[in-house]
């Protein structure tokens, strides 16, 4: 009788010490479809950025005249170099390139006030324009100088953070200046096996407070979540689970030990019984 009750003893022991740290599959699944759910969801507008004081630019002039388009081009490394460069301003980092903290960029930085200068040009406002609008001002500008100028703007410090329970937490670079949570974790090397999928924090600038926001990746609603396009600057932070507390925390590490030793000493006392 002894030891059948030890054995239902070491037996719900085991049991709840393995509860402790499993994952089921339904945590790590993402998109999960709901039981009345439908095969089409309406995804999020896109989100075009806008210029704000502070961001860094790309700005390349070109036009019939390479010469005179060179002096409207102060970042351009020669004459030579900047007609290999026409249409894509100044080279920038692939997709996804993870960003090192003490990189700078040569461009054209927007001031407090939301300026930014250019030869001859002079101040143009660019701070609250899209890069399109902002290339549309100039262009128009360069017209008194330039026989059918071609302008192109681009974003320099355009990036995210990706943090916490990743493959490869750092600061990427978005050169297309459009990004979407799932391809900010592709990046990043995915999710972890013991990162939390149901609430990916998502930090965010606006207007110059903090904007907090919770993101649930099992389930399809992501989609059309304000937060499913990501915004320059924005922090993604994946949380831990409970299997990497119990990786770390000296209680589930010691757990084992402990069962086992219990484990010893009731079958030792059984068959002393004996």
């Amino acid at each position: 009788m002894k030891k059948r009750l030890y054995l239902k003893v070491l037996f719900f022991a085991f049991i709840i010490a393995s509860l402790s740290s499993c994952v089921s599959q339904k945590q790590i699944a993402y998109f999960q479809k709901d039981i009345n759910g439908k095969d089409t969801i309406r995804v999020a507008e896109a989100y075009v950025p806008k210029i704000q004081s502070g961001d860094i630019l790309s700005i390349y002039v070109s036009s019939l005249n390479p010469v005179a388009s060179s002096f409207f081009n102060p970042y351009a490394p020669s004459p030579g170099l900047a007609s290999e460069t026409a249409g894509t301003g100044s080279s920038t980092p692939s997709v996804g390139q993870q960003s090192p903290a003490s990189s700078s960029a040569p461009g054209f930085l927007v001031d407090p006030q939301g300026r930014i200068e250019l030869p001859l040009v002079g101040e143009i406002t660019a701070a609250g324009r899209t890069t399109s609008e902002l290339r549309d001002t100039i262009k128009n500008r360069l017209k008194t100088y330039l026989k059918e100028p071609t302008v192109n703007v681009r974003f320099l410090n355009y990036k995210i953070s990706v943090m916490g329970e990743v493959a490869r937490p750092s600061v990427y670079v978005i050169p297309n200046e459009k990004v979407t949570l799932p391809e900010a974790l592709s990046m990043a090397g995915d999710i972890t096996i013991f990162g939390k999928r149901d609430n990916v924090l998502i930090v965010r600038d606006n207007n110059g407070k903090k904007e907090f926001g919770r993101i649930n990746l099992n389930t399809r609603e992501v989609y059309s979540s304000p937060y499913y396009y990501l915004h320059s600057n924005d922090i993604v932070y994946v949380e831990p689970g409970k299997g990497k507390i119990a990786q770390t925390d000296k209680t589930y590490q010691i757990l084992p030990i402990i069962l086992s030793a219990l484990s010893f000493l009731s079958i030792i006392f059984v068959y002393s019984k004996r």
